[in-house]
């Protein structure tokens, strides 16, 4: 048991919170204070254990003040990314019930847009800006004392699907007290990474993804500082774990790659040896890849396999991955299943889609149709992935149900850039699939059929490609356009996506049996 407030007690003027350029910091007093603070807001706004603020903003120390105060007041809080567009951005706060929005002055115009009678509370931290409170002045009227029904909230992240609209991950809150930490975060980070209170924890990601969000409060529960960039930069990584003495850091493929395509003297000059622990996840790690880093970094890298919707969770560490190389792991939540088209559990080396059974239970918050569907008859639950077991029960991925792209460890989603894309008056139909890609994993392609195919070119391309920036996020949109005479479909209407990507994708290896 274990909470921000309670080294706030022991080690209130230690560092919870370091910006890596800027240099700004938080103690844990200052930490505890804020988010109490915070909370009194909340409470003051009418805002009960159950109901839902929203955060868009950039890395930056306020973030985490606001998650945690949403965390002791018993709140949903979902973090929305920064690179997302008005439209998309009022989709997620209107979908998820946000009774609060708090931003920055850098995504000022955007949320502005929300603003209506009837609509959410809009909030601004730093300088106040119109149609919009002051985050820093309201919190700072509030008292530092806890308010007096402290209850844990729980974030609420969205993940799209392939219907192309996010989809918010909800579980029920369980009225937990507030210092009891997620088992498996503690599992992974203490147990697995070596995490503690002595820990000085580098975050290179943007806060709003799950990952990157849960690891930093996991620093804050344990007692340890992070250490957040503003943005990734290689060098920069590596500079910083020799400045602060980093001792873990939680990655994404993209990133081993792009520290990997640093000259030799560039990597040969930052003293590496303070760290103990690497956490990745997010995409699969090139076997080539991961043999590298384990070669640059020594046998410290764990791997772990898991959703948002934290519905089961795989494990690998290093000298697990050394003897089956390619895995990411065996279950510590759940049981893994492997299930065939016609939902019979397959033996070790059949290639089916991945269930977890007797994993946490999930739903997507107002879509029943879609959490029906990732569970089967027997109450096994899929985040859509496809793979095989070998013999000591070791999980290996080998695709994805849905076509899902994973570009730089972020989720891109096709069905929704091929919905934009259809809307121009030049496309008759459009397939978008995900590529390699050697820094990125996978970058978006589209397959484009023209209404007439004399039009097809490098101009008409460049202007797909500005039409769909125009109206999704740059992750989101295609970095290339292919035409094609006919897309297959199947009499029914049915795109047969596999036929365009086996063209551009080595086929894979078989499973062993």
């Amino acid at each position: 048991m274990s909470h921000p407030s309670h080294h706030a007690r022991t080690h209130p003027d230690k560092i919870a919170y370091r910006m890596a350029r800027g240099g700004d910091a938080i103690s844990y007093r200052e930490l505890d204070a804020r988010s109490n603070q915070g909370a009194h807001l909340f409470r003051s706004l009418g805002l009960g254990p159950g109901d839902h603020i929203a955060v868009m903003m950039e890395n930056r120390l306020e973030f985490m003040e606001i998650c945690w105060a949403a965390q002791r007041s018993g709140l949903y809080y979902t973090t929305i990314s920064s690179y997302l567009t008005r439209d998309e951005a009022a989709y997620i706060v209107a979908d998820c019930g946000a009774r609060v929005v708090i931003t920055s002055p850098r995504h000022a115009e955007l949320i502005a847009g929300l603003s209506r009678a009837d609509g959410p509370a809009l909030y601004i931290v730093s300088e106040p800006q119109a149609g919009f409170a002051s985050w820093s002045a309201a919190r700072g009227a509030q008292p530092e004392t806890p308010i007096t029904d402290e209850v844990a909230g729980q974030d609420m992240l969205y993940s799209s699907g392939t219907t192309g609209r996010p989809k918010g991950i909800k579980r029920a809150l369980e009225q937990l007290p507030i210092d009891q930490p997620h088992p498996l975060l503690r599992f992974l980070c203490a147990d697995m990474c070596g995490m503690s209170a002595d820990s000085v924890y580098l975050s290179p990601a943007p806060l709003y993804h799950a990952a990157p969000l849960r690891f930093n409060m996991m620093s804050a529960v344990l007692g340890g500082t992070s250490v957040i960039m503003e943005t990734f930069d290689a060098e920069e990584f590596l500079a910083l774990v020799e400045r602060h003495r980093v001792t873990q850091s939680q990655l994404v493929p993209t990133m081993f790659v792009r520290m990997l395509k640093l000259p030799d003297e560039v990597r040969r000059r930052h003293d590496l040896s303070s760290l103990r622990g690497g956490i990745h996840a997010a995409a699969p790690c090139p076997v080539d890849v991961k043999q590298q880093m384990i070669d640059w970094w020594g046998p410290i890298l764990i791997e772990y396999y898991a959703g948002s919707e934290s519905n089961g969770a795989t494990v690998c560490s290093c000298e697990q991955w050394l003897a089956h190389r390619g895995s990411v792991g065996r279950a510590v939540v759940g049981k893994i299943k492997i299930v065939d088209e016609h939902d019979r559990e397959l033996p070790a080396g059949g290639i089916g889609t991945v269930y977890f059974a007797d994993g946490p239970v999930f739903q997507y918050h107002n879509d029943d149709d879609k959490t029906r569907r990732a569970f089967n008859s027997r109450g096994w639950s899929t985040l859509g992935d496809v793979g095989y077991l070998d013999g000591d029960g070791f999980l290996y991925l080998t695709d994805r149900q849905s076509y899902m792209i994973i570009s730089g460890g972020v989720n891109v989603y096709p069905q929704e850039t091929e919905n934009v894309l259809i809307g121009h008056p030049e496309v008759a139909d459009v397939a978008v699939l995900g590529v390699p890609d050697d820094e990125m994993g996978e970058q978006v392609k589209a397959v484009v059929q023209l209404r007439d195919m004399t039009r097809a070119g490098p101009e008409l391309a460049a202007e797909l490609i500005a039409f769909c920036r125009q109206r999704l996020s740059p992750i989101k949109c295609p970095r290339s356009v292919d035409f094609e005479a006919e897309l297959p479909r199947t009499p029914t209407g049915k795109l047969m996506k596999r036929l365009l990507r086996d063209r551009y994708w080595p086929r894979p290896v078989a499973a062993p049996r």
